[in-house]
C-alpha cells in the first residue's frame, strides 16, 4: 500500500516536472517570439527615420468643377489651412496651385484652383498637400542661374539668384537648405523677400536629396554628414564674391545649418541662422513621431538608440551611426555665436516646436522665435505670407543684414 502511494507521489512530481518544463518551453519560446518581433519594428522604425520615401499620399481629390476653377479634398489639419498652396497629383497634371478656402463639410474642404484646369483633364485621386506653391524657379520671374557646387560626393546643382543691378550679385547672400524628404524648390517661397532686399539666393541640394550625389546607401544622416555640402557651398560663395553669409534651413535644414554654423571653417563669415520648423533636437522629434504613430516609447527609445550605433547601421541601412548628442542644438546651445531668427508653429504637426521653445530660453541673447498657431509644418508663409515676410525683413534690419529698405510685397 505504502509503495502504491509512493508510486503516485512520483508519477504526480513527474506529471507536474513535466507540465512545468512545457510552460517554461513556452514562455521561453513566447518571449523569443516577443523579443524578435520588437526586434523587428525596432530596425522598421529606424530605417525610416534614415531612408528617403517617396512622396507619402496625405488627402484625396474628390472632386474638381472645370466651370467654378474649384477642387475639393479629403478634409485634413492641412487641407483645411488658409492660404495658398500647391497639390502632387497623378494623371493629366501632376502639381496644381490651390488659393482659398470656399466651403467645407464634413469630411471635405472646397479651394479655389490657381491653376487653370480643362475640359478632359483626367486626374487621380491619390494626392499630396505642399505647402512649396512654386515648382521651379522659373515661376517667380526673377534673373537667376543654374549652378553646381563642387561637394566631397561630387556636384550638387544649385540655382542662383542675384540680387544686385544688371544681374550682379551682392555682397550679403543667403544659402537655402531645404528639409527632409523634399528638393530645393521647397525653398523658392523665400527667394523673393531676399530679392527684395538686395540679398542673392543660392538654393542649394545636397547628398541623398534626390539631385544630390548618393552615398553608398543613400540614406539621411539628419545633418550630422549633409552639412559639408552646404560648407562647400559657403566656399564656392566666397569665391564668388560673397562677403557675408545667411543660413536658412527648412525643417531638416534647420539642423543642417546649425551644424554648419557650429563646425564650418568659414564660421567667421556666417552672419545669421534663419530657421523655418527647424528639428533641432532629433530625439525630441523622433519621440513625438514614434507617439504620433502610436508606437510605444520603449521602442522608439530602442529605434533612436539603434540609430545611434555603428554596428546597426547594415540593418537600418545608414552609412554609420547618427551622434544624436552632436545634433542636440539645445544641449549645445553655449556653443552658438550667431544671431538666429527661428519661425515656428506650435501645433507644426511633424517637428514640435518643443526645441525650438528650449533653444530660445537657453540664448535669449542669440535666438528669436516668433512662434505661429494653426500654420502647421513649413507652411508659415503659405498661411500668413505678411507676417513672416516682415518677421524676416524685421530681422535682417535690426541685424544690418539688408543692404535695401525695400520689402517684398
Amino acid at each position: 500500500m505504502k509503495a502504491s502511494r509512493r508510486a503516485a507521489i512520483g508519477d504526480s512530481r513527474s506529471g507536474t516536472a513535466a507540465v512545468l518544463r512545457g510552460a517554461a518551453v513556452v514562455l521561453a519560446s513566447a518571449l523569443v517570439a516577443v523579443s524578435a518581433a520588437i526586434a523587428f519594428l525596432t530596425v522598421r522604425v529606424a530605417r525610416r527615420v534614415v531612408m528617403p520615401a517617396a512622396r507619402a499620399v496625405d488627402t484625396r481629390i474628390l472632386d474638381v468643377d472645370v466651370a467654378a476653377q474649384t477642387i475639393t479634398l479629403s478634409r485634413t489639419p492641412d487641407t483645411m489651412l488658409p492660404g495658398r498652396y500647391g497639390l502632387f497629383t497623378t494623371g493629366a497634371d501632376d502639381y496644381l496651385k490651390m488659393g482659398s478656402v470656399l466651403s467645407t463639410g464634413e469630411d471635405s474642404v472646397k479651394r479655389k484652383l490657381l491653376t487653370e484646369v480643362g475640359d478632359g483633364m483626367a486626374l487621380g485621386s491619390d494626392a499630396a498637400f505642399s505647402g512649396w506653391y512654386y515648382r521651379g524657379p522659373g515661376e517667380l520671374h526673377l534673373p537667376f542661374t543654374d549652378e553646381f557646387v563642387h561637394a566631397a560626393l561630387g556636384s550638387c546643382p544649385a540655382w542662383l539668384f542675384p540680387a544686385g543691378e544688371d544681374g550682379e550679385t551682392t555682397d550679403t547672400w543667403v544659402i537655402q537648405i531645404h528639409g527632409r524628404g523634399t528638393t530645393r524648390s521647397e525653398c523658392l517661397r523665400a527667394v523673393p523677400v531676399f530679392h527684395a532686399l538686395g540679398i542673392t539666393s543660392l538654393v542649394v541640394s545636397y547628398r541623398n536629396d534626390g539631385e544630390a550625389p548618393r552615398t553608398r546607401t543613400g540614406s539621411y544622416a539628419l545633418g550630422a554628414t549633409e552639412w559639408r555640402d552646404v560648407d562647400a557651398a559657403i566656399t564656392w560663395a566666397l569665391r564668388r564674391g560673397a562677403k557675408r553669409v545667411v543660413l536658412m534651413g527648412w525643417s531638416m535644414g534647420g539642423a543642417i545649418a546649425l551644424q554648419v554654423a557650429l563646425g564650418s571653417a568659414h564660421r567667421e563669415r556666417i552672419v545669421g541662422l534663419i530657421l523655418d520648423s527647424p528639428v533641432v533636437d532629433w530625439r525630441t522629434v523622433l519621440n513625438f513621431q514614434g507617439h504620433e504613430m502610436g508606437l510605444p516609447g520603449p521602442v522608439t527609445g530602442l529605434a533612436i538608440e539603434t540609430l545611434r550605433a555603428d554596428w546597426t547601421a547594415p540593418a537600418t541601412r545608414a552609412d554609420g551611426g547618427i551622434p544624436f548628442d552632436r545634433l542636440d542644438i539645445v544641449a549645445r546651445a553655449g556653443e552658438l555665436r550667431h544671431p538666429i531668427l527661428i519661425l515656428h508653429s506650435d501645433d507644426d504637426g511633424f517637428v514640435p516646436s518643443t526645441a525650438s521653445h528650449g533653444l530660445a530660453q537657453a540664448r535669449p541673447d542669440l535666438v528669436e522665435l516668433q512662434v505661429f498657431t494653426t500654420a502647421r509644418h513649413t507652411k508659415l508663409w503659405n498661411y500668413d505670407q505678411q507676417r513672416w515676410t516682415d518677421a524676416i525683413g524685421d530681422w535682417l534690419r535690426r541685424h544690418d543684414l539688408a543692404p535695401s529698405e525695400e520689402l517684398a510685397p
